[in-house]
């Protein structure tokens, strides 16, 4: 059998799966599980997923890479069903699976969308993430290299490329000049007059540039979708994340955005239940749901990770956090219904993806018409919303 790829968290991680696809095509008997560590829960479906590949393919040399390889390096190399642990930071480096060097990977047809990584790792030390320990310091890809993975999705009949990255606003910040995100994504618009549709990941807000935000802004081709990298609605809890913004600082970056492009839609990371996390921060982070108007809100429990500085303060009992998570991810689902009705009798441009669906450039899910090829565009005008889906 070939070479099987099974990947766990991130759209990073997504974009480096498809490489190890293509580094390691023509390898016999091998199963490679690109993980996670995130959380503590990110690190059980690690381990879940490792026994579920051992059970299909018994026979086959197991080796696990991504951030978990490096953050649970003994708890994992201690499973009797792994083979082998490939560094993280060398996981794209075909010495470090005992092949030849190959050219850049071919795309294969069908893919609707392309994932380019431009940077990876972290210079920030927020109180609760181990990434950095998963991926080391930030490191960005030159122009060259990005443009050069760009080309190559684009022969393959990609309709829209994803740039991802660990931190991917610090883009350029390593790199002789210092340029910043702006400028990449500039020199990707100016370099594919053909790209129809360009998508940023994550994003921190406090590392806009000027140059990044007009494109956000007016550019047609830079889809109207921002995630920002959040995590939090109350200052103090903020501070004590070590993160760089304020509630103020998103609220702002957020108007800004919408009075320029009215339909922006924000999407945005929270975790609830960071330790110190009183009643009066929950209800600022419950609040900051319909403020900011999330419509893409992806909630965390808040998970203690090994050697993080969250770790030792006084946390919130377990109980509590899963209860307000809930209630956080009550909030959202209010704030998509309503953000998803505001659709209905508007056309929309939508990118068909596998199964029947695709996503709108705000990234709503809509349903296209069944005999729509996937990688194709194509107009909607949906009359209703059926299971969170934008149907005509």
């Amino acid at each position: 059998m070939t070479v099987e790829v099974h990947t766990l968290g991130c759209r990073l991680n997504i974009a480096e799966s498809e490489t190890l696809r293509g580094l390691l095509d023509g390898e016999e008997d091998l199963v490679v599980i690109n993980s996670c560590a995130v959380t503590a829960e990110a690190v059980r479906q690690t381990r879940q997923a490792i026994r579920r590949a051992r059970r299909a393919r018994p026979d086959a040399r197991l080796l696990v890479t991504g951030c978990a390889a490096e953050v649970e390096r003994d708890m994992l190399a201690a499973m009797p069903e792994v083979d082998g642990l490939i560094a993280n930071t060398a996981k794209l480096d075909p010495r470090a699976w005992n092949v030849p060097p190959a050219p850049r990977p071919a795309v294969k047809r069908g893919y609707t969308r392309g994932f380019v990584q431009v940077q990876n790792g972290c210079d920030h030390a927020c109180t609760f993430c181990v990434i950095p320990q998963g991926r080391g310091p930030s490191r960005s890809r030159s122009i060259a290299e990005v443009l050069e993975d760009i080309a190559v999705h684009l022969a393959a009949g990609v309709q829209e490329i994803v740039l991802t990255g660990v931190d991917l606003t610090s883009w350029g910040s390593d790199l002789p000049g210092e340029p910043r995100l702006g400028a990449l994504c500039e020199a990707i618009l100016a370099r594919f007059g053909q790209l129809p549709r360009l998508r940023l990941s994550s994003i921190d807000g406090a590392e806009v540039d000027e140059a990044l935000f007009e494109l956000l802004a007016a550019e047609a081709r830079v889809m109207p979708h921002v995630h920002l990298s959040l995590q939090h609605g109350h200052d103090l809890i903020l501070k004590r994340m070590k993160r760089r913004h304020s509630r103020a600082d998103a609220v702002d970056l957020v108007e800004r955005l919408r009075a320029r492009r009215p339909d922006v839609a924000i999407g945005a990371d929270l975790i609830a239940g960071f330790p110190t996390e009183d009643e009066a921060a929950h209800e600022a982070n419950l609040s900051i749901i319909a403020e900011l108007g999330i419509a893409h809100g992806h909630v965390f429990p808040y998970s203690q990770r090994p050697g993080t500085p969250a770790a030792r303060m006084p946390q919130v009992e377990h109980a509590v956090i899963r209860a307000r998570a809930a209630q956080l991810r009550e909030a959202l689902a209010g704030e998509r219904a309503t953000w998803l009705a505001a659709h209905l009798g508007k056309p929309l441009r939508v990118l068909a993806e596998k199964g029947g669906t695709g996503h709108a450039p705000d990234f709503a899910p809509v349903r296209v018409p069944a005999d729509t090829q996937p990688g194709t565009l194509v107009s909607v005008v949906p009359a209703r919303v059926v299971e969170g889906i934008l149907e005509a």
